[in-house]
């Protein structure tokens, strides 16, 4: 783990273990790829998420599961550390690929 979350709001980042891509455990248990849609636990819950994803790991459903730091703005959680902004959007080489290319629910596509 290269990221040692300490903050009061805090969400669950990992791998899915089938195609290696970045998901965040979202509400319900479910993982997520859009790391807007993570939950968001504070206090004991923190300790509940990642016992949820061990579970999860246990399951070969994900792999190098961590907590980061995030906060909510606008509804949506984000990441407070740069690795972790990266790790959302994708390949950092082709802005045109990966998640940083695909519209937000947030802001309109743009206009061909």
């Amino acid at each position: 783990m290269l990221v040692k979350a300490k903050g009061p709001l805090q969400s669950i980042a990992a791998n899915r273990l089938t195609d290696g891509v970045a998901v965040w455990l979202g509400n319900g248990g479910r993982w997520v790829e859009r790391v807007g849609d993570a939950a968001v636990f504070q206090g004991p819950g923190i300790e509940a998420a990642l016992a949820e994803a061990a579970a999860a790991v246990k399951a070969q459903l994900v792999v190098d599961t961590y907590p980061i730091d995030v906060e909510v703005r606008d509804g949506e959680t984000v990441p407070l550390h740069m690795r972790e902004r990266m790790k959302a959007l994708g390949p950092s080489v082709r802005p045109d690929l990966g998640k940083q290319a695909e519209p937000s629910p947030q802001k309109p596509a743009a206009a061909a």
